[in-house]
């Protein structure tokens, strides 16, 4: 006689992680969008692909820039730096001492070619510019992502994971939990009931502190001015399982511990795993690169799309070539969770949306200096920020053609 199986839990757990805008790779995306900020201010045309190292006292800033400002980048990267928080000698990296490189060339003529849509006068001057013929920067593939698990529309995962790093940034910078530096991280694990978030799980905590800090009261006061500040009580009991600087120690950090690159921290930048990512990085880019404006439109896109109640989560991925304007194939992935057929949504998308890159740039506003604030803690789901591709404006007349497809 077979046994009979006991019922299906159906219980599922989910983890994201976050760091602190102190972390040496996120130091590096903040260079580089801090440089694009101050090339985008004077020259909103301006092309940018700029990486920053950081690494043993030492800032690399290297790249493609053509732009007809100029922009002190030692200057730029050693106020990052400083507002960071790497004052102080004994972190091992400081924004006075600290060496600077500079290494920037103009953009190849072979992508600018495909690129530009400028028309020029006698002068060399832009008189007139088409951007609903801008070809793509580059070819690849991005993904947006959506669900109405928060309300920042957001997986809950990746969302506590960055209230958490902001949180201990925070209090670093106001002296509430003192001793801390400027590295760290956060993870959290969600447990989840079928669909439903039920639970945090395990909470890990990474926060650099000086040498002199007992570490059984840092950990005491990271669960209470930190942990407790931003996990929900309903969702913290005692199953969860909390971990603050398990190894014991954590002095020797930042660019001293690690090096740091941009475009090292593409996950934690945007769905903390929970969908596909293209493999572009967004830092340092300007908005022809189709890596950072494609993905932003595509989480405009989504987030619209479940709003307006067509899906409880959707996935959306565009594609482009290199100096083509028009988006190479839309797809979408509703995970089961749509209301109407998924080709029937990707009609929609084309209907409402214009996925051509200078047609995103301008509908989305994006050559403005907006990138070094998104640098650090998440490009989406920024409910602090009043970011173009967070905007919902298109739920109406979506839902007008929603009804009209049932």
């Amino acid at each position: 006689m077979k046994k009979s199986r006991k019922p299906s839990s159906n219980k599922k757990l989910f983890t994201s992680e976050s760091v602190t805008e102190g972390h040496p790779d996120k130091m590096a995306d903040q260079i580089s969008d801090a440089v694009l900020d101050a090339i985008l201010k004077d020259d909103s045309k301006g092309r940018v692909a700029v990486e920053t190292l950081l690494a043993n006292g030492v800032c690399v800033v290297a790249g493609e820039v053509t732009t007809s400002t100029y922009v002190d980048i030692p200057k730029i990267a050693r106020g990052v730096i400083k507002e960071i928080g790497y004052t102080d000698a004994r972190y091992g990296f400081q924004w006075e001492t600290s060496g600077v490189m500079v290494a920037i060339k103009e953009q190849s003529g072979d992508i600018a070619m495909g690129v530009d849509s400028f028309t020029k006068g006698k002068s060399g001057g832009v008189v007139k510019e088409d951007l609903e013929n801008l070809g793509a920067g580059d070819q690849g593939l991005m993904f947006g992502y959506a669900s109405d698990e928060t309300k920042e529309f957001m997986p809950l995962p990746i969302v506590l994971a960055h209230k958490l790093t902001k949180r201990l940034a925070d209090v670093r910078k106001k002296n509430i939990v003192k001793g801390l530096r400027p590295d760290g991280k956060s993870q959290v694990t969600v447990e989840y009931s079928g669909e439903k978030p039920k639970r945090v799980h395990t909470v890990l905590i990474a926060a650099q502190h000086d040498e002199n800090v007992e570490s059984a009261h840092l950990k005491e006061q990271i669960f209470k001015q930190v942990i407790k500040k931003v996990i929900p009580v309903k969702m913290l009991d005692k199953k969860t399982r909390v971990l603050v600087n398990s190894t014991g120690r954590f002095v020797i950090g930042g660019p001293q511990g690690d090096a740091g690159l941009t475009g090292r921290k593409i996950i934690v930048d945007t769905y903390g795993g929970w969908s596909r990512h293209g493999g572009g990085c967004f830092s340092g880019k300007d908005p022809s690169k189709v890596d950072r404006s494609g993905s932003y439109m595509a989480r405009y896109v989504a987030k619209n799309l479940v709003a307006a109640g067509v899906a409880k989560k959707i996935e959306v991925q565009i594609s482009y070539a290199i100096g083509v304007p028009e988006p190479l194939s839309v797809r979408v992935d509703t995970f089961g969770s749509g209301k109407i057929a998924e080709d029937i949504i990707v009609d929609i998308i084309t209907e409402v949306f214009d996925l051509r890159p200078g047609m995103i740039i301008k509908n989305l506003n994006l050559r403005r200096p907006i990138y070094r604030q998104v640098a650090a803690y998440g490009h989406f789901g920024r409910n602090d920020l009043k970011l173009s591709w967070e905007r919902l404006d298109k739920v109406r007349e979506i839902k007008k053609l929603f009804s009209a497809k049932k």
